[in-house]
């Protein structure tokens, strides 16, 4: 192989050993902040996962939105929450976006805004998040944030049943009792149709 041929290969290698390098601790300490958090080590899981937040990493800013929404190693702050979970949500975490549309819909840490609870229980809704559909499924069933439509509500409930959300299934049988036939049939009809939307 001559010379000039060897050099973008040799580069190459270097440009992703050199990625690894600095991906590979990063990783670790996410697992060292996450399992931190899981064993109730709050202070460790802050230190580890703030500069890693502040760097743009969304699982860090999720667990960053969890500690500060319940008081977990600092004061109680759903401002800071709400924060932390809008930028982890914006980069598709899934359980930061249902978390963030709580916080909008209870005005929590900010105003309360059903358009936004509507938008962020939808991105995770869509990607079979149980709780979201469900949260989704009483905004719609309520009229809050969208028009009032039990064949939504309906097919979100059910929709939160089939990925083993219980309370799902009651609030999917409860509804149901309010319903036409010819509503449920359009609901069952959607949620039978229904295919997830990727990140």
């Amino acid at each position: 192989m001559s010379e000039n041929r060897r050099k973008p290969i040799v580069f190459a290698f270097i440009l992703v050993l050199s990625i690894i390098c600095l991906v590979a601790p990063s990783m670790a300490d996410i697992k060292t902040g996450e399992n931190a958090y899981h064993r109730g080590e709050y202070a460790t899981a802050m230190r580890e996962l703030a500069p890693l937040a502040k760097q743009g990493n969304a699982v860090a800013q999720y667990h960053l939105g969890l500690l500060y929404s319940n008081g977990q190693g600092v004061p109680k702050d759903d401002a800071q929450a709400r924060q932390w979970y809008e930028k982890a949500a914006t980069q598709g975490h899934v359980d930061a976006q249902v978390n963030l549309g709580i916080l909008y819909d209870y005005g929590r840490g900010g105003p309360q805004d059903f358009k936004m609870a509507v938008r962020w229980y939808r991105r995770s809704a869509e990607q079979r998040n149980d709780l979201a559909q469900r949260r989704l499924g009483l905004l719609y069933e309520r009229g809050d944030g969208v028009p009032k439509d039990f064949v939504q509500a309906y097919m979100w409930y059910k929709l939160g049943a089939a990925n083993g959300g219980k309370s799902g299934a009651i609030m999917r049988d409860e509804l149901a009792a309010r319903m036409t036939s010819d509503q449920l049939a359009e609901a069952k009809s959607l949620a039978r149709d229904w295919k997830p939307k990727p990140k």
